[in-house]
C-alpha cells in the first residue's frame, strides 16, 4: 500500500519479507507492549500517534524501549516529527506475513490488570 505523499520517512524497519513470527511474538509478549499494540488497532485512525496519546505512566526511557522493541521487530511503523516519534501497526504487512494475529491481538483483554480505555469512552 502506497505511503500518502508528505509523510516524513519511516524509522528503519524490517522489510515484509523479513518479519519473523518468532520475532514479532517476542516483541507482543511483553504486556505493555500488547497493549500499546491492542490499543492503535482498536482506538487509531488512519494517522501516526505520539507516546502521550496512550496516557502510560512510565518513564520515558522505558517508553522509548518500548516502542523500539515493536518497530524493530516490524509490529509498528514510526515517524520523526521534528522532536517527536509518532507510532501505528504495520496492519497491510502483518496481515500479509499472519494472517489472524493481529484480530487475535484485538480480540485479547488483559488479565488481572486495569485495560486501556475502549473508543468512545472516558
Amino acid at each position: 500500500m502506497p505511503e500518502p505523499p508528505g509523510l516524513p520517512d519511516p524509522l528503519p524497519e524490517p522489510a515484509v519479507a523479513d518479519l519473523r513470527l518468532e520475532t514479532v511474538l517476542g516483541a507482543l509478549s511483553d504486556p505493555l507492549r500488547l497493549r500499546i499494540v491492542r490499543k492503535l488497532l482498536l482506538e487509531s485512525e488512519e494517522f501516526d500517534h505520539t507516546c502521550g496519546w496512550f496516557g502510560l505512566d512510565r518513564p520515558k526511557s522505558s517508553l522509548t524501549h518500548h516502542f523500539r522493541a515493536l518497530r524493530e521487530a516490524g509490529v509498528t511503523r514510526q515517524r520523526q516529527y521534528g522532536l517527536e516519534r509518532r507510532s501505528h501497526v504495520r496492519v497491510a504487512d502483518l496481515n500479509a506475513r499472519f494472517p489472524g494475529l493481529l484480530d487475535l491481538v484485538a480480540a485479547w483483554t488483559p488479565e488481572g490488570a486495569p485495560d486501556l480505555p475502549e473508543k468512545g469512552s472516558s
